[in-house]
């Protein structure tokens, strides 16, 4: 993917079967949808792809265990059907992690084993492996710093990790590929009507301040949290839609979770799950549901939620975290249907069903749903676009369709951060090969190179230092101090790579410190 030659594109085709607003999870899935059906799709994003709630998640591909408890079986079907799907077209980037329920009581084995043996029923043929019971024994082998006091065994089952912010990529990567128009930083700042229905969009290109009108047969708004917003544009009434619900995470040296398989929490104060996982050789703890009043870009984590999660934590971990402990925190809003009698003082118990609305005047809104179910999600939506576009019936084919980078499982590289590339990653040693300076680490301790900069900016559209560090690769979110430390060396490649003056390189910096420092906890 090339910024520049989207861009031209964009220029030279003012006409599209479908325009997409957002470049999240929804946005993506519904550009890969629309493009291997055979329709001209074009997908513009305000910020970059998964900037927001998309790059923010708790990096699991999951059917929900919550949800089975609290009865949702339809959810919990399709979710747990969606993630075997994902598995089965994305193994380089998706593969299944090993849960522990830890038990502390007598009932919580027959509890949560029976309902762990439905979870896997559910699953079905597309089940990952089996849960089981475990003795104290092998619960303390397996993680050896769990809480030791008055702990009987524990109960194992399997869901699905992934990058959230790497698969995003790789669906633009897909939707591309199969001829879909994607631009990152480029604003949907109206959307244009004839006769009372909408026609199209103007867009506004943040690098060079240029305005664009594309007529479209159908207009598809899936900007997330940010989807009243759209409505507005083309309705100043619309009623509000999404209720914005903030997840936080804790980022910590892997010391936390000795072993290969995260913790389930089954209780916590507010009556969620909690996980502590092992993600990129480090242990994310998470996550909180705390109604938000508006949709942010970049939220910040209250410290109410910082201590939930670290009170809630240390009942299950040998040793207590602390805030000192933190190496990064992020925060993330999802867009949650928000119910017609809902006040917006409560989520947990908000359904992650997603939903199309279609306005009066035709313009197609998704909202809701979660990262898992992001395909069905497209299709669902694509199904209302074509009937409102008029366009030709076609029958839709991401079921069984392999994303770009497939690589067999079995071929998949060792290297975590190689292998998310699956078959581009040859592609990336040959630039090292060509210039063995770009072997050089972005931070030590991490598997970052300088080669990952210039992959990002040749081929993924990274444009920003923020780009390349949040999402290309996830150093800002591992360890905020070491993303602060590699942003010169990745503000000046970024620069070289598009021609760019040194005091675009001094703009970066600054903007990223600003940005960093939220990310960072006081102890």
């Amino acid at each position: 993917m090339n910024r520049t030659k989207m861009l031209s594109r964009l220029r030279a085709e003012p006409e599209w079967d479908i325009v997409i607003i957002g470049g999240g999870a929804t946005g993506l899935g519904v550009a890969v949808d629309a493009a291997t059906r055979g329709y001209r799709t074009l997908l513009v994003e305000a910020h970059d792809f998964a900037k927001g709630t998309s790059s923010r998640s708790t990096k699991l591909v999951h059917g929900g265990v919550r949800y089975l408890e609290q009865g949702d079986i339809p959810l919990v079907l399709e979710a747990l059907r969606e993630r075997g799907l994902l598995h089965r077209n994305a193994p380089h980037i998706v593969h299944h992690l090993s849960f522990i329920v830890p038990r502390y009581k007598w009932w919580e084995g027959p509890f949560f084993g029976i309902g762990l043996k439905m979870y896997d029923l559910l699953a079905g043929k597309l089940n990952l492996e089996r849960s089981r019971l475990l003795d104290r024994e092998e619960t303390v082998k397996r993680i050896p710093n769990i809480e030791p006091e008055n702990l009987l065994g524990g109960v194992e089952y399997f869901d699905g990790q992934f990058d959230d912010a790497r698969l995003a990529i790789t669906l633009a990567q897909t939707a591309a590929d199969h001829g879909a128009c994607l631009l990152n930083y480029a604003s949907a700042t109206a959307i244009r009507k004839e006769g009372g229905l909408v026609t199209g969009v103007e867009i506004t290109d943040a690098e060079t301040g240029e305005r664009l009108d594309v007529r479209a047969r159908v207009v598809i708004n899936a900007a997330g949290i940010f989807a009243d917003d759209v409505r507005r544009l083309e309705d100043a009434a619309a009623p509000a839609a999404v209720q914005p619900s903030q997840g936080v995470h804790l980022v910590m040296d892997r010391s936390f979770l000795a072993g290969n398989s995260a913790i389930m929490v089954p209780h916590t104060d507010d009556g969620r799950v909690l996980f502590v996982i092992p993600w990129h050789d480090r242990v994310l703890i998470g996550t909180t549901d705390t109604p938000m009043p508006h949709a942010d870009l970049e939220p910040r984590a209250l410290d109410e939620e910082i201590g939930f999660i670290l009170r809630n934590a240390a009942r299950y971990l040998a040793r207590d975290p602390q805030r000192s402990d933190i190496l990064s925190v992020f925060a993330g809003q999802r867009p949650l249907v928000r119910p017609p009698s809902s006040d917006g003082s409560s989520t947990k118990q908000i359904s992650r069903n997603h939903e199309v609305i279609i306005s009066d005047a035709g313009l197609v809104t998704i909202v809701g749903g979660k990262w898992t179910t992001y395909r069905k999600m497209a299709e669902d939506t694509i199904g209302h676009a074509a009937l409102i576009g008029e366009l030709a019936e076609r029958k839709c084919v991401t079921e069984n369709l392999q994303l770009h980078g497939w690589t067999s499982p079995h071929s998949v590289s060792g290297d975590e951060a190689l292998a998310v590339y699956g078959s581009d990653a040859p592609a990336i040693a040959k630039l090292i090969a060509e210039d063995p300076a770009l072997a050089a680490p972005l931070a030590s301790g991490f598997p970052y190179q300088q080669a990952h900069v210039v992959w990002a900016a040749r081929h993924e559209m990274a444009r920003t230092v923020e780009d390349v560090l949040s999402r290309r690769t996830r150093l800002l979110f591992l360890d905020a101090q070491a993303a602060l430390d590699a942003a010169p060396i990745v503000a000046e490649l970024l620069a070289r790579e598009q021609g760019q003056s040194p005091a675009w390189i001094d703009a970066q910096l600054g903007t990223f410190r600003s940005l960093a420092a939220g990310y960072r906890v006081q102890a």
